[in-house]
């Protein structure tokens, strides 16, 4: 059943390569704990008990909230699925609410902070220009890890300065990218040795393969680590530092949205709240009211 799904989704659906990965993931360790727990494979006898129990044992394991609404998430389209096509007439699913959980506040990195990576990564004669090319490719271009390992070379067109992003959905979109960046592309595109299998990828390993996520996680983590004492250092926040340094050099929220590959502008907005002082200082500065307010000492009073 699992696998006619994951035909359903590749096929019909046409998710993202990344998407199925995860759905697949998911529902494979929601079979090994149905086997365990239950003694059975047959997903669709499954009912909510077995659902809270298998919530539990994710609790158990600390894995995180977020996470776990992700898993249940697999789950829900798996049993609509299965609605579908007639295999069950009531979902498990059907009562089972996402965990809630408060987003943690990721803290973008400064300009400053980023300027200095971008030192330290030129001083340093050890690091590989693949390295180099992972950080600066997710800074300026607020790729997700995803769309980087799965960028084609196809879609990387260096006279009209763009890529071509498969993201989440698997929706295209365009992203400019600067000449100071198609520079050193042009650097790696001399280096670049891909193997047969993985030729259709733009970027790849001294192996010749596609970059795998963990790899370019452990990259980013590495540098950033030079820079900063925080504990998020991962691709995401060079995304999140995109968005956010864009947005305050008076970037359109709607055209940030689109090169973010974001679904709603609601997603978008998340990148404006890191910045509310200086959106107050902007509102004290300019704003006729407050303006008013602020001269209201200078006028002379009335006797």
């Amino acid at each position: 059943m699992l696998e006619k799904f994951i035909d359903y989704i590749r096929v019909e659906k046409r998710y993202s390569p990344h998407t199925i990965t995860s759905y697949q993931k998911d529902l494979e360790d929601f079979l090994n704990f149905v086997l365990e727990t239950e003694a059975t494979t047959e997903l669709q006898h499954v009912d909510k008990k077995v659902i809270r129990n298998f919530i539990v044992r994710l609790s158990e394991v600390q894995l995180s909230k977020r996470s776990i609404n992700r898993k249940l998430s697999s789950l829900r389209s798996f049993y609509l699925y299965l609605l579908r096509i007639g295999e069950i007439d009531i979902s498990p699913m059907e009562s089972i609410s996402s965990l809630k959980f408060y987003a943690e506040k990721q803290s973008p990195f400064s300009l400053e902070e980023m300027q200095t990576l971008k030192t330290e990564i030129e001083d340093k004669t050890t690091i590989s220009l693949l390295d180099k090319l992972i950080i600066e490719t997710l800074y300026q271009t607020g790729m997700r890890k995803a769309e980087l390992c799965n960028l084609l070379f196809l879609n990387v067109d260096l006279t009209a300065l763009e890529f071509k992003v498969t993201g989440k959905g698997n929706k295209q979109r365009i992203i400019p990218i600067s000449e100071e960046l198609k520079k050193e592309l042009l650097n790696y595109l001399q280096i670049r040795r891909p193997n047969a299998e993985h030729q259709d990828y733009f970027f790849v390993n001294k192996k010749g393969k596609k970059l795998g996520e963990r790899f370019v996680y452990s990259v980013v983590n590495k540098y950033l680590s030079l820079v900063t004492t925080k504990e998020k250092r991962s691709p995401h926040i060079l995304r999140h530092s995109f968005a956010t340094h864009v947005l305050n050099n008076g970037a359109e929220i709607s055209k940030v949205k689109k090169l973010l590959g974001h679904s709603s502008l609601a997603s978008t907005q998340v990148y404006t709240n890191a910045n509310i002082e200086q959106l107050k200082k902007v509102f004290n500065n300019a704003h006729p009211r407050a303006l008013k307010k602020q001269g209201e000492s200078d006028t002379p009073s009335h006797p």
